[in-house]
């Protein structure tokens, strides 16, 4: 059996730095969205997704794929918000086996009251943290990361 290549002192510390920053910073911004809008971070970029496409409509299949969650849970967190009147499906007429997710007008004025409050979170607890160079560095590292693990997982 071959050795693993061992982290060095250096990678290890960041990357348990950079593991349990970013999962304190989901938590925080989660709670902030949940105590202020009660809505979720998962939920509120549901909504961002949607706001993106025409007519705030997209395929489940692409929704979860854009949001990263896996389709089981995108279809219970659609059903909730569904219930809360955020979101509709819809059949897609061309499609037997395609549905699509739309924004609700209720989910529109939701997502326009929340995003002022998420982004000063992002700005208080990330963004403004860095120099304008780290915050270019940190996008252009996670680019590359978002892309190797698309390439792995296909989509």
């Amino acid at each position: 059996m071959t050795e693993p290549r061992w982290l060095s002192a250096v990678d290890q510390k960041s990357w348990r730095s950079y593991l349990n920053g970013s999962q304190l910073l989901a938590a925080e911004l989660d709670k902030e969205l949940r105590d202020t809008h009660g809505i979720g971070l998962p939920e509120y970029e549901i909504l961002v997704r949607l706001s993106e496409h025409e007519d705030r409509t997209m395929r489940m299949a692409l929704l979860a794929t854009d949001t990263t969650m896996s389709r089981s849970r995108l279809t219970h967190s659609v059903a909730r918000m569904e219930k809360r009147g955020l979101l509709e499906r819809s059949a897609i007429p061309e499609d037997g086996r395609g549905v699509n997710c739309v924004m609700t007008e209720a989910g529109w004025q939701l997502l326009q009251a929340a995003a002022p409050d998420h982004v000063r979170g992002v700005r208080t607890h990330l963004v403004d943290l860095l120099e304008p160079e780290e915050m270019a560095t940190l996008g252009r590292i996670f680019t590359k990361v978002y892309d190797h693990m698309r390439d792995i997982d296909g989509t």
